[in-house]
């Protein structure tokens, strides 16, 4: 880290009075404190980070008198030596504000390596995360999710033992089977029916030669998988403000709420639906030509929630899991057991078809499992994520927002802003009727918009607002002050 990029950091520090993610302070002016040896584990798990020693955070982030650089320097580099696997940092003494600090750099331990831990207490006591500005320790669920990193996970093909074979749909299994002899003729087109289904592990022969359905097997070709597994389902709901917590007018807290069962391509079509039918669509006026745009374009959201099930975490220990979709005010948000697998980086996403998935056998299968509006599920070539940012480009929208952590990945898509081209017209002499025309066609509005729209001054559209919410018609989707505040109809 050079001078200017240190004095940056600490600057902001200092505006914010604590540490940061990724940077971690401490004083350091006697010993080296024993919870620095938590924070390289913490680093280590997850994107790395820094240690910035010597500064009292108490105290406005100066330079600690009495700091010995050289003595914590050597404190700092046995510590390393505490962890499993020892921890290889960067270490540099440098000068701050006329006195010495260290900067030692901790980086992200290869997946293979995961979690680093403190020696003496063990993987599953001494394993920590960074979580804001501290650290935390990591569960047991966490831990074994970091462990799968070492070898293939193979849960998706593990025999389902309560499943029978009447379980399977034999119109999927029939439309399956003829896409891989269509695909792998010189393969498949040589076994039967069984011995095929045997060999792409959709279904396995228990310990008496019963043929039983896999866990694939099951959410691919299945008529009812949660029958064995209530909860690998999808779960819809739609919030009316920006957040779980905040209810309308008459109490509600959900404006629409499904659980959503069936085989994957089933989920799939029917989450489409009712994302559907809770978004509103616009009008794209241009000329003499009318463009329904819908807040967020379809293809993506069926990518997103493909992905989601496909590479979701299926281990015994989230099988209690859904993947959920959730839909606020000005965003959707699809999340899913499990963060992103093998190779695969935050960084990575959508580019050059990177791809790694923890359900091999899964994603096989979907490749030639029927989806119900023809084609197949999934391509399976890394590009599932190329196609989400294409769409929201075409639409003109930001692109999504990935959130990985070790325990489940979030893809957040931002919610479609009206374009000036969209409303023109909308506004005429009645203001008052315009506005709630903007209102029953795109959802909601802010007050920003409606200045767009209309030439009024804020006072002007908060007058007409303030009406409409006195006489009950609109209604708020944030709390008074909100610097988000938007505004729906009341139903």
């Amino acid at each position: 880290m050079d001078p200017e990029e240190l004095e940056r950091i600490i600057s902001l520090m200092r505006m914010v009075g604590t540490d940061l993610q990724v940077y971690e302070v401490k004083a350091a002016e006697q010993k080296l404190p024993e919870s620095i040896i938590e924070s390289l584990s913490a680093f280590s798990n997850g994107s790395g980070g820094y240690l910035i020693l010597g500064l009292r955070e108490r105290e406005g982030f100066a330079p600690a008198p009495e700091f010995n650089a050289s003595k914590i320097q050597d404190a700092l580099a046995t510590a390393c030596e505490k962890l499993t696997p020892p921890t290889r940092i960067d270490i540099s003494i440098q000068e701050f504000e006329g006195s010495p600090i260290i900067v030692a750099y901790v980086p992200e331990l290869a997946p293979v390596d995961k979690p680093s831990y403190i020696t003496t207490r063990g993987m599953y006591a001494g394993s920590y995360i960074r979580t804001g500005d501290g650290d935390r320790k990591l569960s047991d669920y966490e831990i074994d999710r970091l462990r799968e990193e070492r070898r293939q996970p193979r849960h998706d093909a593990e025999m389902v033992a309560e499943a029978i074979m009447d379980d399977l749909d034999p119109e999927a299994i029939t439309a399956l089977l003829k896409r891989e002899r269509e695909k792998h003729g010189e393969i498949f087109g040589k076994l039967s029916d069984t011995d095929a289904l045997l060999n792409l592990r959709a279904i396995q022969k228990d310990d008496d030669g019963v043929l039983r359905p896999t866990l694939c097997g099951l959410l691919c070709l299945g008529i009812y998988p949660q029958k064995h597994f209530p909860r690998l389902c999808v779960t819809f709901a739609s919030f009316p403000g920006t957040s779980k917590a905040e209810k309308i007018s008459s109490g509600r807290r959900l404006l629409d709420s499904e659980t959503i069962v069936g085989s994957i391509p089933v989920m799939i079509k029917t989450s489409l639906d009712i994302v559907g039918r809770n978004m509103r669509t616009g009008a794209l006026i241009e000329g003499a030509f009318r463009t329904d745009v819908p807040d967020y374009p379809i293809v993506a959201v069926r990518e997103a929630i493909a992905n989601a099930l496909m590479h979701r975490d299926y281990s015994p220990a989230s099988q209690g899991t859904q993947v959920q979709v959730n839909m606020y005010a000005d965003r959707l948000e699809i999340c899913n057991p499990g963060g992103l697998y093998g190779t695969v980086t935050i960084d990575q996403l959508g580019k050059n078809g990177v791809s790694s998935t923890r359900n091999q056998y899964l994603a096989q299968l979907l490749e030639s499992t029927p989806y119900p509006d023809g084609g197949w599920v999934v391509e399976n070539r890394g590009t599932g994520y190329m196609e989400i940012e294409a769409r929201l480009a075409e639409a003109l929208m930001a692109p999504p927002i990935p959130k990985d952590s070790v325990s489940g990945f979030d893809l957040i898509f931002t919610r479609r802003h009206l374009m000036p081209s969209e409303i023109k017209g909308t506004v005429t002499s009645d203001t008052r009727g315009a506005i709630l025309d903007m209102l029953e066609r795109v959802g909601s509005v802010s007050t920003k918009e409606i200045m767009t729209t209309s030439g009024l001054s804020r006072a002007g559209v908060m007058r007409y607002i303030n009406e409409l919410l006195a006489n009950g018609v609109i209604e708020p989707t944030e709390p008074r002050r909100s610097p988000r505040q938007r505004y729906r109809l009341l139903k």
